[in-house]
This record gives C-alpha cells, sequence and structure tokens, in this order.
C-alpha cells in the first residue's frame, strides 16, 4: 500500500497574507523563504482528531489548529508576550508526552506550541 511520508505543508487564509507572514517569522521564528518553503527541524508530528464539540482548539469556529514543537516552551511563551501577542495565561503538562501552551495569531488561529518531553 502507498501511504503519505509526512506534512508537505500548511496552507491558512488570510485578510493580510504579508502581515500574518510577518507575524510567524517575528513572533515564532519561523523562516520560510519568499514561496513559504521551511526547512523544519526533524522530530515527532501528531495527527489526532478530536470531537467536533471540543473547546480545545479556543473558537469552535476553528476546524484545525496548528502545533508548533519548542525547545523551551516559558522562553517562547516570554518572547510571544514581549511582542504584544495574545498569549494564554495557562500551560498544560502531560506526563510523557510533554508541556504545552497557547497564542492566537492576529488573523484569530489559536496555535498550540509543544515542548515534548
Amino acid at each position: 500500500m502507498e501511504r503519505v511520508l509526512g506534512i508537505g505543508g500548511h496552507f491558512m487564509r488570510a485578510a493580510d497574507p504579508a502581515a500574518l507572514n510577518a507575524w510567524y517569522r517575528e513572533c515564532l521564528g519561523l523562516d520560510a523563504d519568499e514561496h513559504g518553503l521551511w526547512h523544519q527541524e526533524a522530530g515527532a508530528t501528531v495527527f489526532a482528531t478530536f470531537e467536533s464539540e471540543t473547546d480545545y482548539f479556543g473558537s469552535r469556529t476553528q476546524q484545525t489548529m496548528l502545533n508548533f514543537r519548542v525547545r523551551d516552551l516559558d522562553a517562547m511563551l516570554a518572547q510571544l508576550r514581549a511582542k504584544g501577542a495574545d498569549v494564554a495565561q495557562d500551560t498544560q503538562e502531560m506526563e510523557g508526552i510533554g508541556r504545552f501552551g497557547w497564542v492566537t495569531d492576529p488573523e484569530g488561529n489559536r496555535i498550540e506550541l509543544w515542548q515534548p518531553a
């Protein structure tokens, strides 16, 4: 059976694509080139489905949530707060999995940040 090799891209609608790209670059350090190509570090990727009524994504109108792996969750959250980003106050820890925090981008998309265990 043929199977997928990995995630080849993540595409989002935006009222101001250039400004949203700049936010991801300046606040999260996502250094994609002018075509959106980003060479990420090797590591685990989680593909999971949630119940349609979940509040985990923030707004119920948000159908998917992007999750980024980070080395130091506390440092990333502090960096985002210093840049005026909308950062959730709470973090969550899952034994054996890691720690999680959340930020909402300027277009209202909730993003999960994951520091693997």
